[in-house]
C-alpha cells in the first residue's frame, strides 16, 4: 500500500485526487492538508507527497519533503524564476516529479511537437493557444510555456526575446524568430492546447482537449508510484512515462 500525503487538497484538483484514488486497491490517502494546516505534523505518516497548491506554498511543502526524505509529485504552476530555483536545489536532496500537465495525452502531444518542430523547420511560423475556465489563475498555462519551451529549444531561440503574448495595434510583420502564445479565458473549460505550424500554403495544427481533471489526477497518482524509491533528482512526466529516450 503507498500512504499518499496531498497538499491543495480543498483545490479543483485536489478535489479529483480524493474522488480518483477511491478506485485504486494500492494506494491509500493518509492525509488532506490545505490552507492553515501543518503538513510537518502529518509527514510521517506518507510514502509521498503530492501537490496541488498554490506556487507559494511549494517551497515550503518541499523543503518539509526534503527534512523528512519524503518524494514529492508536484503539479502547481506559475511559479516564480526563485521558485523554479528553489526547487531545484531541494531536487538535489529529494526526487521530485514536477509537471505543468500530467495527461499521458498532453505529454504525447510534448514528444509530437518536437518533433514537428524538427521535421517542418523554421520556415513555419509558430503560434500557441491554450484556453482554460474563468477561475485560472496564471497565464499563459504551465503546459502552454512548457510547449513554447520546447520550440525554443528546437529552433535554437531565447524564449524571452521570441515569445509574443498576443496582439495589439500596429505590431509590424510577423518576424520568423517569433513563438506568438495566447490564452483564452471563460467558462468551465478543462483545458485546450493548440500549437500551430503555418507555412505558405498549408498549416499544421496539434491540439489536446482534456473534459476532464480525473485524466491529470490519475497521471499526478502514476507519477506518485513511479518516485516512490528513485535517487534525488528533478524529473518530469517524460520520465514517468518512458519517453524521455523516445
Amino acid at each position: 500500500m503507498t500512504r499518499i500525503i496531498l497538499t491543495g487538497a480543498k483545490g479543483r484538483m485536489g478535489t479529483a485526487v480524493r474522488t480518483c484514488i477511491r478506485s485504486y486497491s494500492d494506494l491509500e490517502l493518509v492525509a488532506e492538508i490545505d490552507l492553515g494546516d501543518d503538513l510537518a505534523a502529518h509527514i510521517a505518516r506518507g510514502d509521498v507527497v503530492v501537490d496541488f497548491s498554490v506556487h507559494t506554498a511549494t517551497v515550503p511543502i518541499l523543503e518539509c519533503c526534503a527534512a523528512h526524505g519524503k518524494p514529492a509529485v508536484v503539479g502547481t504552476t506559475g511559479h516564480s524564476e526563485a521558485e523554479r530555483k528553489r526547487i531545484k536545489e531541494l531536487t538535489q536532496r529529494i526526487p521530485v516529479v514536477l509537471a505543468p500537465n500530467f495527461s499521458a495525452g498532453v505529454n504525447a502531444l510534448f514528444w509530437l511537437v518536437r518533433k514537428a518542430a524538427e521535421i517542418l523547420g523554421p520556415d513555419f511560423d509558430l503560434e500557441i493557444v491554450e484556453m482554460h475556465h474563468r477561475l485560472k489563475k496564471d497565464a499563459p498555462s504551465g503546459t502552454a510555456k512548457a510547449l513554447a519551451e520546447i520550440l525554443a529549444e528546437t529552433r535554437g531561440l531565447n524564449l524571452e526575446a521570441a515569445a509574443r503574448h498576443g496582439r495589439v495595434g500596429i505590431v509590424g510583420e510577423r518576424p520568423k524568430a517569433e513563438i506568438g502564445i495566447h490564452a483564452v479565458r471563460g467558462g468551465d473549460i478543462v483545458g485546450t492546447h493548440t500549437v500551430i505550424f503555418a507555412g505558405n500554403g498549408e498549416r499544421l495544427e496539434l491540439t489536446h482537449h482534456a473534459t476532464s481533471r480525473d485524466t491529470f489526477a490519475h497521471g499526478a497518482l502514476r507519477a506518485a508510484r513511479w518516485v516512490i524509491g528513485k535517487s534525488p533528482g528533478l524529473y518530469d512526466m517524460r520520465d514517468v512515462l518512458g519517453l524521455r529516450s523516445a
